[in-house]
């Protein structure tokens, strides 16, 4: 069917549409209380003044739609929809950050608790998210040492046979070693680290009391006393907790600020009536919201090809169109999350608001507010958040080089680092075809390369191309001997490769008994990081992120020292094995060339009187012959080979 014909015999119902261009893909998906109604208004000649519209319609070429029963439904199929396919002329989400969970592994037979920042359905509990970031760090450090629940990468579904730093602190149960906790005690500890995250503080001292009596009548006075201050932790936390919610709900604030095609928009937390956390999102070249005019949903049904043809009469000068803006961001924001707070503040109307405000009511199970004050102290806030925005707007793209604190905290935030880094170090692996594999390490420390602290590796126990293998020995000689010095870890160690070289230095670090250490891997041509222990949820930066920069300067400088040291051991095996395949040159004799001339380049240079004057003159022959073949053979010479 011809797509103009097509597009007049949509039907009037609800639904979601998508245009494809000539190869099949999605690049447009949009949503409609009337299919037919809306999709036509794309034909119309002011709208396609419009940069995105005219574009749009220039690359498609076909149409698919779906029906819905209500506009909720397609507020909801669209957001899917939006996420799967990532059309180009859709607002994509792109955050340099996001808020971190804690999991707890039930699944698992002693079950862990990490911090994450990627929901998964695996069996997992989780909580959150936790505002600010590193809130989460400081809940799970706390479960350590009450509760005993680890966080390491050590397989437990197995038995070791030693236990870790861990437990020797006191900060694990030990369930890596038989025998050192029984699946009764690990069990109680986990019911005592849900009731824990799950807030519920009166049935965690009812329990613990309990444990605690029983203890201390069996004489047990060690578990007793812990029992003990475990009650008294609990008690400080709520009454923490008691004091913070006396003020108001939960609530999201937006600001904006758009210049020069460029927008900055700033999303303010507000928990228990306080700002707790700031999160910051840019966007670059956005022709999509830059418009003369919108028409909606109105259009005549007599719409001709020859029609889309006509020139629009006069235009208004183009505008940001901020409420399509925001309609596009809190859809991917909120749709599908597991929380969303009780009241929602944005700086502009948009046409779908009551409808997405009703959706995320049902979704959640309680009213949600998504307002546009006007004025008062809502309004002030939303001012607030803008005048943020702007600032952020000046930082990022007026190219304002932002503090070393500010790349640390990013950096922290970005890889869920516990804390800031003070010392990077870098692995690369450099070889061609498995000969002279070599391995460099580099060191950012304070904010600038040290180089005094650079390393060179030559690989002992590998031969071939085994790029895995060859990370495993140079990441545990590195760390093994780090340890029997007593030197302290880095804060986080960074490997050149993909994912293959990431678990080929965890193995490593956990051999060693290293089974918190932070760990990362920057993989090339994607530039994606991947951190260990959270593989399937690569950290995904911003071209323009001082992060990634920094992680990008970082490994470029690795992968530079180990091409430098891999081209000077590959140059001393040639000198070496160049002269040495000379009849009549032996060790001695090409360290008194070596020494003479001072490079092998020197010595194929050198006439044979000048290398007579060295070494005996048939020698010197040979060496000259081997090295001018050609001119040696049209002189009447003998090659000798």
């Amino acid at each position: 069917m011809d797509f103009y014909e097509k597009i007049r015999t949509l039907p009037t119902q609800p639904g979601v549409y998508l245009y494809k261009n000539a190869a099949g893909e999605v690049i447009y998906v949009g949503k409609a209380r009337n299919l037919r109604s809306r999709v036509k208004s794309y034909l119309l000649a002011t709208n396609q003044a419009n940069a995105k519209t005219g574009r749009l319609m220039r690359e498609a070429v076909d149409l698919d739609y779906i029906l819905v029963a209500n506009e909720m439904e397609a507020l909801a199929l669209e957001n899917n929809l939006i996420k799967q396919r990532k059309p180009r002329f859709n607002i994509l989400l792109r955050d340099d950050k996001t808020y971190p969970y804690v999991k707890l592994t039930l699944g698992d037979r002693y079950p862990k608790v990490f911090v994450t920042r990627r929901l998964r359905k695996d069996g997992s509990a989780y909580y959150g998210p936790y505002f600010p970031g590193n809130l989460a760090y400081r809940v799970v450090d706390l479960i350590h040492r009450s509760f005993l629940i680890p966080s390491c990468k050590v397989d437990l579904s197995r038995y070791h046979p030693r236990a870790c730093l861990q437990y020797y602190i006191h900060r694990c149960l030990g369930p890596c070693v038989q025998d050192f906790t029984t699946p009764e005690t690990y069990a109680g500890a986990v019911k005592d680290t849900q009731l824990f995250l799950e807030g519920k503080s009166a049935e965690l001292e009812r329990s613990l009391t309990g444990r605690m009596m029983a203890a201390a009548e069996a004489e047990q006075f060690e578990r007793a006393a812990r029992y003990r201050d475990l009650i008294s932790t609990v008690h400080q936390l709520e009454e923490k907790q008691r004091i913070a919610t006396t003020d108001s709900d939960d609530a999201d604030v937006f600001g904006y600020h758009f210049e020069n095609g460029c927008i900055a928009a700033n999303l303010f937390h507000i928990r228990s009536g306080k700002i707790v956390d700031r999160r910051e999102f840019f966007w670059e070249e956005l022709p999509e919201f830059l418009t003369s005019a919108v028409v909606e949903e109105s259009a005549g049904d007599d719409v001709s090809p020859e029609k889309i043809q006509e020139d629009a009469a006069e235009v208004e000068a183009p505008v940001f169109h901020a409420g399509q803006f925001f309609s596009a961001l809190l859809k991917q924001l909120y749709i599908d999350q597991s929380y969303v707070p009780r009241s929602i503040l944005v700086p502009v109307d948009f046409d779908d608001r009551e409808s997405l405000c009703t959706l995320l009511t049902e979704r959640t199970g309680h009213r949600i507010e998504l307002a546009v004050p006007q004025r008062g102290d809502k309004r002030s806030l939303i001012d607030l958040a803008g005048q943020n925005a702007k600032q952020s707007y000046t930082q990022r793209f007026r190219v304002l080089e932002p503090s070393r604190k500010v790349i640390q905290e990013a950096l922290a935030d970005a890889l869920m680092l516990p804390e800031l880094p003070k010392r990077i170090e870098c692995f690369d692996i450099s070889h061609i075809q498995g000969a002279e594999t070599v391995a460099s390490l580099v060191v950012w420390e304070d904010g600038a390369m040290k180089k005094s602290d650079y390393r060179k590796f030559q690989i002992k126990t590998v031969s071939g191309v085994d790029d895995f293998a060859s990370m495993r020995e140079v990441v545990h000689r590195r760390y093994k001997r780090l340890k029997e010095e007593g030197k302290p870890m880095p804060s986080l160690i960074l490997i050149d490769g993909g994912l293959g070289q990431l678990h080929s230095a965890g193995d490593a670090l956990e051999e060693l008994g290293y089974t918190t250490q932070p760990l990362a891997s920057i993989a090339k041509r994607e530039e994606v990081i991947y951190v260990y222990g959270n593989e399937d949820d690569p950290v995904v930066l911003d071209r323009r992120s001082p992060v990634l920069h920094l992680v990008q300067l970082i490994r470029d400088e690795s992968h530079r020292f180990a091409i430098g040291y891999h081209r000077k051991r590959r140059e001393m095996r040639d000198r070496d094995s160049e002269l040495l395949a000379i009849p009549g040159v032996g060790q001695l004799m090409r360290q008194r060339l070596l020494t003479h001339f001072g490079s092998l380049r020197d010595v194929q240079q050198a006439t044979a009187e000048s290398l007579a004057a060295v070494v005996p003159r048939k020698t010197a022959d040979a060496i000259w012959n081997h090295f001018h073949p050609a001119e040696a053979g049209a002189a009447g010479l003998i090659v000798l080979k």
